[in-house]
């Protein structure tokens, strides 16, 4: 909501300046988003009068001003097409900045002196979208009898500061000046100053032969009509289109002008029909038939349905109540007599009316938050004053106004006690009082009670609590002093569990991964871009029953094209490398038991791409991972059936004998599904349930050796074929109870040792626990693993 202070200081005495202001209003709950500076730089521009105008003798599109300021004549050569002699303008002297940055001087126009410039609307600042019409192409021309001489901000309010705030959906009475003057009026404790509505109705009375008839009782409490003849449609007077342009709104008439004025005065969304198109004078609100077509004011027909509610005569549709009229009805300049419609209408229905028909209107964005009925009345008298007091038309005597159920003000007590024990404060129940008097909130003391009548434009207010946080926000939250709580408190922290998960994720960002945070809801496609096989669990999605859209239509089994998007997306933007994880939840159906909620799984994914990265640098990441938790006897067996991964670099983790996922280069038409025809991705999927419950990170002592090792080098030739696994099995099985480590360090292929063939090398460790080894003794078990690695692998020692 866009409020010109100016506008708001007619209704309400403001005793601060805008920036404190600004600052109390947010603090009693009226947030301000900003406060916006109009005009500026606008101080020197001057009210000029154009004498005479003379074509350009040297330029067919010139035109010689002479101009006159009150006490000086300029000549002034302009190419506008809307400039007449007599014309008030806005004139920038020599030595003028314009708002635009442009410095006017004395300037030759094919040998013509112009000594200034005529200003337009968009040269002073105003956007281009909110210029009425008339002005959009030419010079501003400023209303009959401005002082001549006089500075422009003196006759027009183009220098303004403006406040815009943010209105919450639950506040509608604070869409509008009004409703915001009494929120500044409490926050201050001030007064306001309400407009007073006089009348002189000097038309004939109109009443008798015109009717309204209220159909929908659902879609529409309270209707209102006024009628106005010998209208006479032009431009608003420049004052109010200034306010109109600060507010948000583009001028465009002053009959549409006053209803907009009057919409933001007082929140009542207002309408003009033409009185000469309704037939018989007789206005019907009924509900819209199903497959009825009308066009609205834009130009678009809209197809309606029986959830819609229309303004109608006996002949056809003159409006979408609450939203926006028809053009068959629309006021133009050949208007001579309006009938002003000021309602009521159903909020659910006027917001899904609006949804349905993609048409969202100043209107509608009001209706939709519940407007207050009692205020119907009151802008239609606002508006017909205006148009009274600015010439527009002649009021007839009389109002239809149909309001079948009228609202009543709620009526509750409220308990001082309880006001002081919620918000911590010592107020007095008077004090009390007069914060709810200032909110229009009709408060007495009753015994230990008070008794408050609730106005009816305060919808929010709906119990004891409501009342509390009203008291609370004027007197000022900040003035309450902090304390702790009361009662047995528990002191927050982190699970066990938590704490492990927060070290996983340290452990991987510390080995460069970024973690990534992606939705649960996905589409049902996104397993087929991984290759899942029909059959699998992983397709036996858990369905959402209002989805947004396919694409995120059920909960993911796996996250692996979560991750696989993420990747793809940074590769698509020229990221060269990277690596990524996620910890998150997957979601399995139980199948065969009905309203079962589904099996909750969290799981880790780990993802890498770029030149360094390949499948030992990822399975490099993840031994780390596991080290660093505590997991030990970790297994990674060849995989070579799994559809995700690349048949010869995948591999199965097990962990004690659990499994614990995968890890390997993505298969290389799962690339393809991501358009990553020439980049390889690794991928480490891990259950995280069983990471969790496998860690433990509790430390383990024991005393340094007291005696020395030795030390065995141990080269082998083998087929190349035979996995280095089988020979760490053998190792570890005879090695022997003084082995207390062994190391791979070597891995050779070559002419030297044959085609087929490799060489792999381990350093082994020896040490005896209470006593010196002797080299006979470690040479013997070396002999008999030989033995065994060649009876089991067909191994010799490498010479």
């Amino acid at each position: 909501m866009l409020v010109p202070v100016n506008w708001l200081k007619e209704y309400v005495n403001v005793n601060v300046d805008v920036d404190e202001l600004a600052d109390k209003m947010t603090m009693s709950g009226s947030n301000v988003e900003e406060v916006k500076q109009w005009g500026e730089g606008l101080d020197k521009i001057i009210v000029g009068k154009i004498t005479k105008i003379d074509v350009h003798p040297r330029a067919d599109k010139l035109v010689i001003a002479q101009v006159t300021t009150g006490n000086k004549s300029l000549q002034i050569v302009t190419g506008a097409q809307n400039v007449e002699e007599g014309n008030l303008i806005p004139i920038a002297v020599e030595g003028t900045k314009l708002p635009n940055g442009m410095v006017i001087e004395e300037t030759d126009f094919r040998g013509e002196l112009s000594q200034g410039m005529m200003c337009s609307p968009d040269e002073l600042g105003i956007p281009k979208h909110m210029i009425p019409e008339e002005f959009k192409d030419g010079i501003w021309i400023l209303d009959p009898g401005a002082p001549i001489g006089a500075m422009l901000t003196e006759v027009i309010p183009v220098a303004e500061k403006v406040i815009e705030f943010e209105i919450t959906s639950n506040r509608p009475d604070c869409l509008s000046v009004l409703g915001l003057a009494r929120e500044t009026a409490a926050t201050l404790d001030t007064e306001t100053k309400f407009p007073a509505i006089t009348l002189k109705e000097e038309g004939v009375d109109w009443k008798k032969e015109s009717k309204v008839a209220i159909e929908d009782l659902e879609g529409c409490s309270r209707y209102t009509a006024r009628r106005i003849s010998n209208v006479k449609i032009g431009p608003s007077p420049q004052w109010m289109q200034q306010r109109l342009i600060q507010a948000g709104i583009r001028p465009i008439s002053n009959v549409v002008d006053i209803t907009n004025y009057v919409m933001l005065e007082t929140g009542q969304p207002l309408h003009a029909f033409d009185a000469d198109k309704i037939k018989d004078q007789h206005i019907i609100v009924r509900q819209a038939k199903d497959g009825e077509i009308f066009k609205t004011l834009d130009g678009v027909e809209r197809n309606l349905t029986s959830e819609m509610t229309l303004i109608a005569d006996s002949q056809g549709a003159l409006g979408i109540a609450g939203v926006m009229g028809g053009e068959e009805s629309e006021v133009t300049k050949d208007t001579h007599t309006i009938i002003l419609e000021s309602a009521n209408f159903n909020q659910e229905r006027i917001r899904k009316t609006s949804q349905l028909l993609g048409l969202r209107t100043e209107a509608s964005s009001r209706f939709e938050k519940g407007m207050d009925p009692e205020g119907c009345l009151l802008a239609s008298n606002r508006a017909c004053q205006l148009i009274e007091e600015l010439d527009v038309g002649v009021i007839d005597k009389g109002v239809l106004d149909e309001y079948p159920n009228p609202v009543k003000q709620m009526k509750t007590t409220l308990r001082p006690d309880r006001v002081n024990a919620l918000l911590g404060t010592d107020l007095s129940v008077e004090e009390m009082v007069r914060i709810l008097n200032k909110l229009e909130i009709q408060s007495k003391v009753v015994g230990d009670k008070i008794n408050l009548t609730v106005p009816t434009f305060r919808k929010d207010l709906q119990q004891e609590a409501d009342f509390i946080e009203e008291i609370g926000r004027i007197y000022g939250f900040d003035k309450i002093k902090p304390t702790l709580m009361k009662g047995d408190i528990m002191v927050g922290g982190l699970s066990e569990r938590q704490k492990m998960e927060e070290r996983i994720k340290n452990a991987l960002i510390s080995c460069g991964c970024f973690e990534s945070l992606t939705y649960s809801f996905v589409s049902p496609s996104s397993v087929d871009a991984i290759r899942i096989a029909p059959g699998s669990f992983k397709r036996d999605f858990v369905k959402l029953l209002n989805p947004l859209g396919d694409e995120t239509s059920v909960m993911r089994t796996t996250i692996v094209p979560n991750m696989m998007e993420v990747m793809a997306r940074n590769i698509h933007r020229n990221v060269t490398e990277g690596r990524f994880f996620e910890i998150g939840n997957v979601f399995y159906a139980k199948m065969g038991e009905e309203n079962a909620l589904p099996l909750e799984v969290r799981e880790l994914v780990i993802g890498s791409f770029g030149k360094e990265e390949d499948f030992f640098a990822l399975k490099g990441v993840v031994q780390f991972l596991l080290t660093k938790i505590g997991i030990d006897e970790v297994v990674y067996e060849a995989e070579t059936n799994h559809p995700s991964y690349h048949p010869g670099r995948c591999a199965t983790i097990y962990a004690k004998g659990k499994l614990l996922g995968n890890l390997g280069e993505i298969h290389p038409k799962v690339g393809q599904q991501y358009d990553l025809d020439k980049e390889r991705c690794y991928i480490a999927e891990l259950n995280a349930d069983l990471l969790l419950d496998m860690a433990s990170v509790a430390p383990q002592y024991k005393a340094l050796p007291k005696y020395p090792s030795i030390v065995r080098d141990l080269a082998l030739v083998l087929e190349e074929t035979i996995p280095v696994k089988a020979i760490e099995d053998i190792l570890k099985e005879h090695g022997g109870e003084w082995m207390e480590s062994f190391q791979l360090f070597d891995i050779y292929q070559g002419d030297q040792i044959g085609k087929g063939l490799k060489s792999v090398a381990y350093t082994m460790t020896f040490r005896h626990p209470e006593r010196t080894l002797k080299d006979g003794e470690v040479d013997g078990i070396i002999k008999n693993v030989v033995k065994v690695l060649e009876e089991s692998t067909g191994a010799e020692l490498r010479a």
